[in-house]
């Protein structure tokens, strides 16, 4: 596949891409807002590029992506795998530059900083954070509600005991508790230590209703520079608490596979993380020719990735167990916290995958992929036979006006227009889509069975719920064909599907192709019925002003139309005109009075 038509389906998702040369190495790893857009942004006229891009795009061989979830993770991702990589058209910063981490210190009384390098020992790491002033903002919250030390004395039992230290100038003011001189027990200092952990790790909606509440005093009390302080705090803790999933302290090293299947293919995901980062991300596409249990086909995935990066991690994540057991590795089904985040990831990494293939196979092999989307469509609603044949209807009036119906006809996956039917609504009056539902279907059907019996479609969609489906599915009764065809209503709300005798709707994956098959089939039925009821209700308009003056027929209504292009500007146009085109000064003069009356 050339390079250009692959990065063509990369998606409109923040991510990371990375290119690679001939040689299978990563040339260069970049971020973006839109995958899609700025890989595109590459691949233009050379004159519009620079000189040392033009040279990148020359080498490239093969590009592959990552989706995640935010910009911010976007950031974070690229940073790790860039220090992975050292992609040779990347800039490398000689510092070696990383993002922040709050540490906890491993002692009687630990201290709470900021800190770039992972230091050895014993520490307790959470982050990192994107943004600088995030974290220090955090530490802020934390000295002000719990005033810690800051100092990096060694304070032990035994030195408080020998009054080894003074307090400094923060004791006085208020700033620290002052540990050093035994002004705050070790067990109170502690269980500050264990509130902050705790905040850290997500429990923080107590924290910002506390900031909330402050805001609000501050703000009765007309103290407003202290409630924006307060409303900037509460605003950075809920930043904080919808943190980032793709790189976590508390992870450690693991390796995450996911597994989407689709028929007789299967898409995987690999990621692996180590201290907490993702270094590496890998998706594979497998084809069973015979049917494979899905853990055989994730024991395979396994396989090839021990042959491809070397031993696993001693802690495996996966969606189900394989079939085989590893010396030395847990295979654990993440439910819940940061490593069921990080498995919805991998798995959001497969699902990406398993969509650029069906799209590439729409563009290369239309036919068979529609084929593959009319039997997953058969599947989901539990239909006996392939809906080859689908019809839609959809009911259009305003107040009871003008109320018409349409009926869009597919086959094959495809539009076929010429099929397509409208009808004006005959026996329903007023504003009455139930009943008028119930009349079209019968109409429809009615004459297809007179005519041309050995055409009616596998499954009929209906525009609406259950009231709608409910009336269509009589009149189906009543023509005796409830038995050779399936009824469905489409709900455009929340686009769930409503079967007759069902009370709970099924809800399809809403990326997925039979959803997207549906409400295709379902717009343009409405679109064609919008279309119908606007030109009758043009034409009734039109004729509720000229056509009921006497002496005016069809004839001179068009020559009329046509010559001033529309009805107000007859109605401004010039009696002495008028008598002038017509040739008629009576006939003339009724339609200008007519036009210009306020009745």
């Amino acid at each position: 596949m050339d390079i250009r038509d692959k990065i063509s389906l990369f998606p409109h998702s923040p991510g990371v891409y990375r290119y690679y040369d001939s040689e299978g190495n990563v040339i260069y790893v970049g971020k973006a807002k839109d995958l899609h857009k700025r890989v595109a942004q590459y691949f233009v006229p050379p004159e519009r590029l620079n000189r040392k891009t033009r040279l990148l795009v020359s080498r490239i061989a093969d590009a592959q992506y990552s989706v995640v979830s935010s910009e911010a993770d976007a950031l974070l991702l690229e940073n790790n795998l860039i220090k992975h990589y050292k992609p040779k058209y990347n800039i490398l910063l000689k510092d070696s530059k990383s993002y922040p981490w709050i540490c906890i210190t491993e002692e009687e009384y630990p201290k709470v900083f900021l800190t770039r390098t992972l230091l050895k020992g014993r520490y307790r790491y959470f982050g990192p954070y994107s943004s600088a002033m995030h974290a220090r903002t955090l530490l802020e919250m934390f000295s002000e509600v719990y005033p810690l030390r800051t100092c990096n004395y060694k304070i032990t039992s035994e030195a408080i005991l020998r009054h080894k230290f003074r307090p400094c100038l923060k004791f006085h003011i208020g700033r620290c508790k002052g540990c050093c001189v035994g002004a705050i027990s070790r067990e109170e200092y502690n269980a500050n230590i264990e509130e902050i952990v705790s905040l850290l790790k997500g429990g923080g909606r107590q924290m910002i209703d506390h900031y909330k509440q402050l805001m609000r005093e501050a703000a009765e009390h007309l103290e407003f520079e202290k409630a924006e302080v307060y409303k900037s705090k509460m605003l950075s803790l809920e930043k904080h608490y919808s943190k980032s999933v793709v790189t976590s302290a508390v992870l450690g090293d693991l390796d995450v596979f996911s597994l989407v299947f689709d028929g007789n293919e299967a898409f995987g995901n690999f990621m692996r993380v180590r201290g907490g980062a993702i270094v590496q991300s890998l998706n594979l596409g497998f084809k069973m020719n015979i049917e494979e249990e899905n853990n055989t086909v994730l024991s395979m995935f396994i396989g090839e990735i021990q042959d491809k990066f070397g031993t696993l991690s001693k802690e495996v994540l996966v969606p189900f167990l394989p079939d085989v057991e590893i010396d030395g590795i847990e295979f654990k089904i993440p439910s819940i916290g940061d490593k069921l985040a990080l498995l919805n990831l991998s798995m959001k990494n497969a699902k990406e995958m398993q969509f650029n293939c069906l799209k590439q196979k729409e563009q290369t092999d239309p036919d068979n992929f529609r084929q593959r989307v009319l039997q997953r469509l058969q599947n989901a609603i539990g239909m006996d036979v392939l809906p080859e044949h689908i019809e839609c209807f959809d009911n259009s009036n305003i107040q009871g006006t003008n109320p018409v119906a349409a009926c869009v006809v597919f086959r094959g996956g495809g539009p076929a227009k010429r099929d397509y039917r409208k009808f004006k609504v005959k026996t329903v009056v007023g504003a009455n889509d139930y009943s008028t539902m119930k009349e079209i279907v019968n109409r429809r059907y009615s004459r297809m069975l007179r005519e041309n019996p050995e055409d009616l479609p596998q499954l009929v969609v209906i525009d609406g719920g259950k009231g709608q489906l409910s009336f269509a599915y009589e009149a189906l009764a009543e023509l005796g064909l409830t038995d050779k065809l399936t009824v469905i209503g489409l709900a455009e709300r929340l686009e769930e599907v409503i079967r007759v005798g069902d009370p709970y709707p099924l809800f399809l994956d809403r990326n997925s192709q039979e959803l997207k098959l549906l409400q295709q089939v379902r717009d343009e039925a409405h679109r064609f019925g919008i279309t119908f009821h606007r030109s009758l209700r043009s034409k009734s308009q039109i004729k509720s002003v000229l056509s009921d003056i006497k002496g005016v027929g069809k004839v001179t209504e068009q020559r009329l139309l046509i010559h001033y292009g529309s009805v107000a500007r007859i109605a401004a146009a010039p009696l002495e005109d008028l008598k002038a085109f017509l040739g008629k000064s009576e006939l003339a003069i009724r339609i200008h009075e007519k036009l210009n009356s306020n009745e």
